[in-house]
């Protein structure tokens, strides 16, 4: 990864802002951590959906990479729930997932996401939906 990459989607002046990453693998948890830690942003985890509704609402990240396909409550159902809370309903919501053909990404957005990017994930895509999603 460049630094010219990774200057267009760094926060500037003040507090990093928060990026919270929701997957029941912790190897991909890591990997998206780190992606975003060295683009400067401060990255809280979840390893559900319902903990991930729960920091969202404590924490008010500027953006969530949600998974979804994870056991009991899946990305999309996540999703509506955020959207509906008025404390979290304005973070963007981009899923991350194994299903990206151009039928996923219809219905990802359908259910509320900014992106859909698939597993397995490269810095760049990442980094181009963090930037498509905060704009």
């Amino acid at each position: 990864m460049t630094a010219a990459r990774h200057a267009a989607v760094a926060p500037t002046g003040g507090q990093a802002p928060t990026a919270l990453v929701v997957d029941d693998q912790a190897s991909a948890r890591v990997r998206m951590t780190t992606i975003l830690a060295d683009a400067g942003w401060r990255v809280s985890t979840a390893g559900d959906a319902a903990e991930a509704l729960e920091k969202a609402r404590a924490e008010r990240p500027s953006i969530i990479f949600m998974d979804i396909v994870m056991p009991g409550m899946d990305g999309y159902q996540a999703c509506r729930k955020l959207a509906v809370d008025p404390l979290t309903r304005a973070i963007p919501v981009v899923f991350v997932s194994t299903k990206c053909q151009r039928a996923d990404q219809v219905w990802a957005r359908m259910q509320g996401g900014k992106a859909l990017i698939g597993k397995p994930f490269s810095d760049a895509q990442v980094l181009d939906a963090l930037r498509f999603a905060v704009r």
